[in-house]
């Protein structure tokens, strides 16, 4: 199933790390909001791999949240089916009451970011947020399952 998503992350405590070519970042306590898209032919099959790297099952570095997610806790991913690539706008209206972490997961398109230092848990918000961009309602994944 293809569609957009919102991973939802907390850091327990502040951390350097090292994204990449983004060089070393600084992540604060607390939780971030990471959006992605799940358009190519594995769909959602996608969040099933940001699981594997946060539990280490998988150890491939392709992407900027593959570096921040073995230091992180994956509290769920919010999914929202559509065959649109909505995942700018979803990031765009995050961006509008959260704090961007610059250039991060958006190498491919003009958004400032892709991921988001919200806090708190936005899971509620998050799936409103899918919700209304996609027309669809949202499905919570936990990692457990």
């Amino acid at each position: 199933m293809k569609g957009i998503y919102v991973l939802i992350l907390r850091m327990k405590e502040s951390k350097d790390i090292r994204v990449g070519k983004l060089g070393r970042l600084h992540f604060r306590r607390g939780y971030y909001s990471y959006v992605g898209s799940a358009q190519g032919s594995g769909g959602e099959k996608r969040i099933r791999r940001h699981f594997n790297i946060a539990h280490g099952r998988n150890t491939t570095r392709k992407w900027h949240i593959d570096y921040l997610l073995p230091h992180s806790e994956v509290i769920c991913a919010v999914f929202s089916p559509t065959d649109e690539a909505l995942e700018c706008v979803v990031a765009k209206v995050l961006g509008e009451y959260s704090e961007a972490l610059p250039s991060f997961g958006c190498s491919d398109c003009t958004c400032e970011s892709h991921l988001f230092f919200t806090g708190g848990n936005i899971m509620g918000e998050a799936s409103g947020i899918c919700r209304g961009v996609s027309g669809n309602e949202s499905i919570i994944i936990y990692p457990n399952m």
